[in-house]
């Protein structure tokens, strides 16, 4: 029964509540919050625990008063009423009770890559940057760009940037894979159709505990910057490339004055990237989270169009068509596509759950 499954969380959280008022608790901070933290994750679940067996009690109480000659008529009134507000609170308890990504909480780091197509392809780079830095708007996270790489015909080669704020890994994270766009270009003097596509990698930000690295693993160069960047490009050294010798992994940076700065943004990334390593190993290693994955850790494959002349936005992985690309990529309405991802998700979630 649903209610037996939610006799657990009720317990922990009562237990936790008793842990936070014993003065052994209160005197150490960072044990204190470590459990805050916990008893805050399970107060939604915990509220609408409650919320679900005073229904049923109340249900229960009006189906025993059915056979009374006074009371039956109002009991057959209730019942009408609260009966169906059952389904309602078990679909949002399934919700709750799905297993989280650990990620979900964290912010990113999105790193946005020219592919076939040439000019077109690095123009789109630029593009899809700014939908979801109007997305980051709409949803109040900051961006902070930590490198990038213009091309001479507009946009980026690549561009990589950190989104900072509430629950951002959680949504963006659908949007790794190969994305295609197809336009006519501003330089097609013919008005013919061109299919480009560049890729997007979503990864988690790490800290510095997370992901360890031993300094004699990797190989620091420095050299003089490149391209845009001020007065102070190719007159100093701040340049930086880091190559994680184990892995292959090369990160460099070079969009700040300061080589600190520069090392310390590449060095960033490089952990988010080896994090990203792991996660993508354990997820191959794991049958049942391939099964509920909806496509977010498959870099090549191609999970979106994007259609100018028909202003049409497809998403492979769901069958999904709309019709308002150019209004979805101005107005930071990125969450038309995101949402039915999201509710796919955690529709296969629940079917492997068996909830």
């Amino acid at each position: 029964m649903l209610a037996d499954k939610l006799t657990p969380f009720i317990t922990r959280y009562n237990e936790l509540s008793e842990l936070l008022s014993s003065p052994d608790i209160t005197s150490d901070i960072k044990r204190m919050t470590e459990l805050s933290k916990e008893q805050s994750s399970l107060l939604p679940i915990v509220e609408k625990a409650k919320e679900y067996k005073a229904l049923i009690e109340e249900i229960s109480d009006s189906k025993e008063m059915l056979s009374d000659p006074e009371m039956g008529e109002m009991a057959k009134e209730e019942l009408k009423e609260l009966e169906p507000q059952v389904s309602s609170i078990q679909e949002d308890i399934k919700m709750l009770l799905l297993p989280k990504d650990p990620n979900d909480d964290r912010n990113i780091i999105v790193e946005l890559r020219a592919g076939a197509g040439g000019d077109e392809a690095a123009i789109f780079v630029g593009d899809l940057f700014d939908a979801y830095t109007r997305y980051a708007d709409v949803k109040g996270w900051k961006i902070e760009l930590m490198s990038s790489s213009p091309s001479d015909a507009g946009g980026y080669k690549e561009v990589i940037a950190l989104i900072k704020g509430e629950q951002v890994y959680s949504r963006l994270k659908y949007e790794g894979g190969t994305h295609r766009v197809q336009r006519v270009p501003q330089t097609e003097s013919q008005g013919r159709v061109h299919t480009s596509a560049i890729t997007v990698a979503v990864m988690p930000e790490v800290d510095d505990v997370e992901v360890q690295i031993n300094e004699n693993d990797l190989k620091i160069d420095v050299m003089r910057s490149s391209g845009c960047g001020g007065q102070s490009v190719n007159t100093t050294d701040s340049a930086v490339r880091i190559t994680h010798l184990p892995s292959g992994l090369v990160v460099t940076n070079q969009d700040q004055k300061s080589q600190h700065k520069n090392r310390e943004k590449a060095m960033k990334v490089l952990k988010a990237r080896l994090y990203d390593l792991e996660m993508q190993e354990a997820q191959a290693k794991d049958s049942k989270a391939r099964a509920t994955q909806v496509g977010t850790g498959d870099r090549s494959g191609r999970i979106r169009t994007y259609n100018y002349p028909q202003n049409r936005m497809s998403d492979h992985r769901i069958n999904l068509t709309l019709y308002r690309l150019n209004e979805i990529m101005s107005g930071g309405l990125l969450d038309e596509i995101i949402e039915p991802l999201i509710a796919d998700h955690q529709a296969k979630i629940v079917e492997a759950a068996g909830l």
